[in-house]
């Protein structure tokens, strides 16, 4: 290591040992990689003040690589339930069947053993090697990115291959051989509570002297990113239907995709255009079979909000007109009594969509 990158080690560690975040991955007992390993991927679309007690529940339902191996997926999805992005929840659990079947139930040591397993990427790996196994890794996430932008003072987009490229580079340069998982944690705690994207607190910085953008005032401006685009809105419809007992029907979706694995109510995504009742009418027919009538005006409407795009979803009370339920393009169906809903696992939207609806599930 360079002389300027061993004092910047230097400071942020120091400044890490007195002001280091209590979370409950870091608690005492909870170094062991499987822990880690689980921290990291919840953390991978979820801030930290919110992944707290969803990574305390998951592992009380599933304190080991084996137990997460033999759990069934639905199970898995439960656990997972309202922290959203459940692509990390299959791979999570497909990497664990991975690790007992071809690791001896020990996730592995090295970076492309790692990289091979499903949902670790780069950032992942990193972290995993680190902080678990004390390997001489970087750990590059956006807060990592953000905060060596400004210290470097790199002026070029972020958003271009190069420039990444210079900050991979730059972040594997300032790991020091010893305390490296302390030390990426320490970059992703100042740039969580120090070097944030507005209004950063340059004035109590631990690495302020060494600084580029401090010294010209331009933390603020940097990165530098592309504009981006404006956010799309998507409309959505379920059709809430109940047989002779009461009961509501629900259809589980494909195992793939955003929300793949969940249940909902029979419905999907509107064209543009297209009347809603009348489009969740034919929706509904093509999904599970059932030739349905749906009131002219919703029973309850949600708006969520997803990393791409916005959603409306609007629940109907639909009549039951003919067909048996079957499934088409769904996984599978089900007919759900008052109090069941607890045993289906169900995304964050329909969570919202199923309280508004409050009495047609009492």
């Amino acid at each position: 290591m360079e002389a300027r990158e061993r004092r910047i080690a230097a400071l942020l560690l120091a400044w890490y040992d007195e002001n280091r975040r209590e979370l409950p991955w870091r608690r005492e007992g909870r170094a062991d990689p499987y822990a880690v390993w689980v921290s990291e991927i919840i953390l991978q679309q979820t801030r930290v003040e919110t992944a707290g007690p969803y990574f305390e529940r998951f592992m009380a339902r599933f304190p080991d690589v084996q137990s997460l191996a033999v759990a069934e997926l639905q199970d898995v999805l439960k656990a997972w339930e309202n922290l959203g992005y459940y692509t990390r929840a299959r791979n999570l659990h497909r990497a664990a069947r991975a690790v007992v079947r071809d690791h001896g139930g020990r996730l592995p040591q090295d970076r492309d053993s790692l990289l091979a397993l499903p949902g670790i990427g780069p950032y992942t790996a990193g972290a995993v090697l680190s902080i678990a196994f004390g390997r001489r890794e970087a750990a590059v996430d956006g807060n990592v990115r953000r905060v060596l932008c400004r210290l470097h003072e790199i002026r070029e987009p972020l958003d271009r291959a190069p420039t990444l490229r210079e900050v991979e580079a730059r972040a594997a340069a300032l790991v020091p051989a010893d305390r490296p998982g302390a030390f990426n944690q320490a970059l992703m705690d100042l740039g969580s509570g120090i070097c944030t994207p507005r209004g950063p607190r340059c004035l109590i910085c631990p690495l302020r002297v060494e600084c580029g953008a401090a010294r010209t005032g331009d933390a603020e401006a940097l990165p530098v990113k592309k504009r981006r685009p404006p956010v799309p809105h998507r409309n959505a419809a379920g059709a809430v239907i109940r047989d002779e007992r009461g009961r509501v029907l629900l259809v589980k979706r494909p195992d793939h995709g955003l929300l793949g694995g969940l249940w909902k109510l029979p419905g999907g995504e509107i064209e543009d255009g297209e009347e809603p009742a009348r489009a969740l009418e034919r929706l509904v027919a093509a999904e599970v079979g059932l030739e349905v009538k749906a009131d002219g005006r919703p029973a309850a409407s949600v708006n969520h909000t997803y990393t791409h795009f916005r959603l409306t979803l609007r629940a109907f009370v639909c009549t039951w007109a003919g067909g048996s339920p079957e499934a088409r393009t769904c996984d599978a169906w089900a007919w759900a009594a008052p109090g069941d809903l607890d045993r289906f696992p169900l995304s964050g939207v329909d969570t919202k969509l199923f309280k508004k609806l409050g009495d047609v599930f009492a």
